[in-house]
């Protein structure tokens, strides 16, 4: 018989989950699935569970301390709102985009998702390993627009993910308000953005766009990690996967046209599919504006790009301060004048 379930659970703990999984009957009592802790993420305990029968699950279980080396606190209650994610998400995304929610566990604030069937791979361990594939892109910029789209002006949405707690403790303050703090010649811009976003009810924000949080299997992207989805300004989703594009593009020099020219097919391609409804009339200049928040927050907030050295943080930071006095409308002329100063500061 198994031992009893422990007052607390910790998932990666092998043992203890094996007789949680028992006693709870999500799997047969004798039976000794295959665990294995998977590593990255800076907010959650996950890990794999393989089954004897092929089946493959995917646990995460909600951190209330944050993995990053300053202290960055939130509730554990957030992994409900990703457990609301997968079940809207599944309704509103295109089929296989994002993963079945098999249950969640509310007193041990955990859920257990299907796993992305093998072989796969993550797309920023691609991206970074120089593996640039335009269909990517376009398919990123899809599946956002497909969420945007159908989201906007759903009054249920807007009921169910009202709350931005978790939006404002794990992306604004973190991001927007702690680089302020860090880089007070930002601290204006930051602050309007902060309102501004605030102001901003529209439709469905997935709040992690990024490639850190797709996988790809058999060609197809995959999306993972909705615990700070909400309703709000979709202009912020777009900044930051710009972001990661840029920024790898900003560590990549050999690579950056290539980034540079797979970011402008993702907000072509983002904008062909969004098509052109009233409330997307000024989306290209927030969109401006939350990349360039974002990349400054990647180098001096709470949780910068860990594959910038400190010299490229250095050097990002600067461009970015440079731009934000006279920032352009559009995206295009953005990741120009972004590339432009790189190159400047490269030559000092």
């Amino acid at each position: 018989m198994p031992p009893p379930l422990p007052d607390a659970l910790d998932i990666e703990d092998a043992p203890a989950l094996l007789a949680y999984l028992q006693r709870t009957g999500r799997i047969a009592p004798a039976e000794q699935p295959r665990i294995a802790i998977l590593r990255g993420g800076v907010s959650n305990r996950t890990v794999s569970v393989e089954r004897d029968s092929g089946e493959a699950w995917v646990l995460k279980q909600a951190l209330a301390k944050l993995r990053v080396p300053v202290d960055w606190f939130s509730s554990p209650e957030r992994i409900h709102r990703e457990a609301l994610g997968l079940e809207w998400l599944a309704r509103l995304a295109p089929p296989g985009s994002v993963t079945p929610l098999l249950f969640e566990d509310r007193e041990r604030h955990l859920l257990a998702m299907q796993a992305v069937p093998q072989p796969h791979e993550n797309w920023k361990t691609m991206l970074l390993g120089g593996r640039i594939c335009p269909d990517h892109f376009r398919q990123f910029a899809t599946l956002l627009a497909a969420i945007h789209r159908d989201a906007y002006g759903r009054g249920d949405l807007a009921e169910v993910f009202g709350d931005r707690g978790f939006f404002e403790s794990l992306r604004l303050e973190p991001y927007y308000g702690y680089s302020a703090q860090q880089a007070p010649a930002a601290a204006a811009f930051l602050d309007s953005l902060i309102r501004e976003t605030l102001a901003c009810r529209i439709t469905l924000v997935h709040g992690d766009y990024s490639p850190k949080n797709v996988l790809i299997h058999a060609g197809r992207l995959v999306l993972l990690d909705h615990e700070v989805i909400h309703f709000g300004d979709p202009a912020f989703d777009l900044g930051f996967s710009l972001t990661h594009f840029l920024g790898k593009a900003h560590h990549l020099p050999a690579l950056r046209p290539e980034f540079a020219s797979a970011a402008r097919e993702y907000w072509r391609v983002y904008s062909e599919a969004l098509g052109a409804p009233a409330w997307a009339a000024d989306l290209e200049p927030r969109a401006v504006r939350h990349t360039l928040a974002c990349l400054l927050a990647r180098t001096v907030g709470r949780s910068p790009l860990e594959y910038l050295d400190a010299a490229e943080r250095v050097r990002q930071r600067d461009a970015v301060l440079r731009i934000m006095p006279c920032a352009p409308a559009g995206i295009a002329d953005l990741i120009s004048m972004f590339e432009e100063r790189l190159c400047l500061s490269s030559s000092v």
